[in-house]
């Protein structure tokens, strides 16, 4: 196809943080920089990178800044999905974003875990992958091996065909979700207005058979969770060069 496939993108960046406290207390977590660089920036940075021209910004904790600091970049049109008056949760915050988003499928990336690219850029070739007939949910994920940053086990294994069901224990083999996905607006229901996890529509996708991934390849993967996280993706980024 000629056409860009997705030029629209979610990004979650309302969450509070609080793990990454103090260093959370006064700025909010999308904004804090790794690398010389702030979360945020990397994920509209990746955007850019694959021709995605509008991103859909969620806010709420400390979100005048997030709003402020969007005015800077003149390279991607940055339009708020305001929650001051209360936070939705990635669900919510994705339903109460529709009308920004448009009826045709968009990406989604969280704005606190980003990757560093050594071949092909990873979020195009999601873009590429995506195939409306056979998937609802396109989900990133990585190897433990790729990634760093993260404490918990397994979150997805994925069949042959690259179709994912639920890891069932965080020891066997699988893959991390590393924060990133494209969706068909359709999944979701506009009149669900009340907080909720991303995770509603995984498993109403997997009950379809319409929920598929695709692995980071020559890529690495970060997570920043905590200060001791923070000054690990500070190190592995100076080792990535």
């Amino acid at each position: 196809m000629n056409e860009q496939k997705i030029d629209t993108a979610m990004v979650l960046a309302a969450g509070f943080g609080k793990r990454l406290r103090p260093i959370t207390d006064k700025i909010p977590k999308p904004l804090v920089e790794v690398g010389g660089r702030t979360m945020l920036d990397r994920a509209l940075d990746t955007l850019v990178e694959s021709k995605i021209s509008r991103a859909v910004i969620n806010v709420h904790y400390l979100g005048e800044q997030i709003t402020t600091h969007c005015k800077t970049r003149d390279d991607i049109k940055c339009i708020i999905s305001d929650e001051s008056d209360a936070i939705l949760e990635t669900g919510g915050g994705t339903v109460r974003a529709l009308p920004l988003l448009g009826n045709r499928p968009f990406a989604l990336l969280n704005a606190d875990t980003f990757w560093i690219d050594h071949g092909t850029p990873t979020l195009q070739r999601m873009i590429d992958a995506f195939d409306e007939s056979t998937m609802d949910i396109l989900l990133l994920l990585c190897r433990a091996a790729d990634a760093t940053g993260h404490s918990g086990g397994y979150d997805f294994t994925m069949a042959s065909d690259g179709k994912l069901a639920r890891a069932k224990n965080s020891d066997g083999d699988g893959y991390i979700y590393a924060g990133a996905a494209i969706y068909n607006p359709s999944v979701f229901d506009p009149g669900r207005k009340e907080p909720h996890s991303l995770n509603v529509y995984f498993d109403q996708a997997i009950a379809r058979d319409r929920l598929s991934g695709i692995i980071l390849e020559d890529g690495h993967w970060i997570t920043v969770g905590t200060p001791q996280g923070l000054a690990e993706a500070e190190a592995k980024l100076r080792e990535l060069g």
